[in-house]
């Protein structure tokens, strides 16, 4: 049960983390809220349900082809630790939020799931992160894998909706102390998880 909830706990914290972080599918998901109300704005933060089941499932057929994949995933471990850390510089050095908005009025879930496809982002995370961590899933049961990509999703997902509604109500929510204090914070969170990833990675090449 304890490794179940930290599994559970694992993918909150990195789903939250992912949510509110400035990217493409962020900012597409404000750029319709701002045109065309919040519930364009939730159209396009809704769009990882579809893209992402064809993204996380090549990724993983991929890793599982390797006979002995302990050493490949160390390697993506060591890698995954990096690119949390280059993450959590990011957050905690972020001094405004600035994130451009386009203009072009499309349909916005379908716009939504280009971007998140042409995205580099959700193929770094299942690649670096979300990847390994399925991995050691395994070892705690099927039931383990599945509350981590609940948790991941349940707030990737909702943190992106609950964005949407609000900047659809008030436009300087992005501008506030409260959601640049938010970022910083989570900094500290990648660069926890960093350190995890990197002693997961040196455990599986028997250096830990």
């Amino acid at each position: 049960m304890v490794l179940i909830n930290e599994f559970l706990i694992s993918g909150i914290l990195l789903g939250f983390a992912s949510g509110i972080s400035p990217g493409p599918l962020l900012a597409m998901t404000i750029s319709e809220s701002l045109q065309h109300g919040s519930r364009a704005g939730i159209k396009v933060a809704v769009s990882p349900f579809i893209t992402d089941i064809l993204i996380v499932s090549v990724i993983l057929l991929f890793l599982m082809k390797f006979e002995n994949y302990d050493p490949v995933i160390a390697m993506i471990s060591l890698a995954g630790s990096f690119y949390l850390i280059y993450l959590g510089i990011s957050s905690l050095k972020t001094k405004s939020i600035d994130i451009e908005i386009e203009t072009v009025k499309t349909d916005s879930l379908k716009k939504g799931v280009i971007v998140n496809f042409l995205s580099p982002h959700p193929y770094l995370f299942w690649i670096a992160i979300g990847g390994p961590i399925l991995f050691k899933t395994l070892d705690a049961g099927v039931s383990s894998s599945f509350l981590f990509v609940a948790g991941f999703y349940a707030l990737l997902v909702g943190s992106k909706i609950v964005i949407a509604m609000l900047v659809g109500r008030s436009r300087n929510f992005l501008r506030s102390n409260y959601y640049l204090y938010i970022i910083r914070s989570l900094g500290i969170v990648y660069v926890v998880f960093a350190f995890y990833f990197l002693k997961h990675g040196l455990e599986l090449l028997d250096l830990y």
